[in-house]
């Protein structure tokens, strides 16, 4: 028997159930729930360092932007306000989108 204790996608269930195997579930509580998805936001960015090319990556790009929609949810909040947030932010400080990697900054 495999041991797994994280959060899974809701039809995970489902999907186990069709193989013939067994398993066990329960639903978390509100508090659990944000630290299990924070966990799973963790997991997702290390799958998605660690793709080796540009489909794996994009899966786990979408895996991560899932994680942040039910966070946002999770927050009181929605993918759209996220959304303004970001873009807000682009137009103060800018995006990525120039590459810029800074080197250091002399204090005088």
């Amino acid at each position: 028997m495999l041991i797994h204790n994280k959060l899974v996608r809701d039809q995970i269930p489902e999907i186990i159930s069709r193989t013939g195997k067994t398993f066990s579930t329960r639903i978390l509580n509100n508090e659990e729930y944000r630290k299990e998805l924070k966990t799973k936001s963790f997991e997702e960015l290390n799958e998605y360092v660690n793709a080796g090319n540009d489909q794996d990556a994009i899966e786990e790009l979408a895996d991560l932007l899932e994680i942040i929609h039910a966070l946002a949810e999770c927050h009181g909040s929605t993918i759209e306000t996220i959304e303004k947030v970001r873009k807000l932010k682009a137009e103060k400080r800018g995006g990525f989108k120039e590459k810029i990697y800074l080197i250091e900054v002399e204090d005088h």
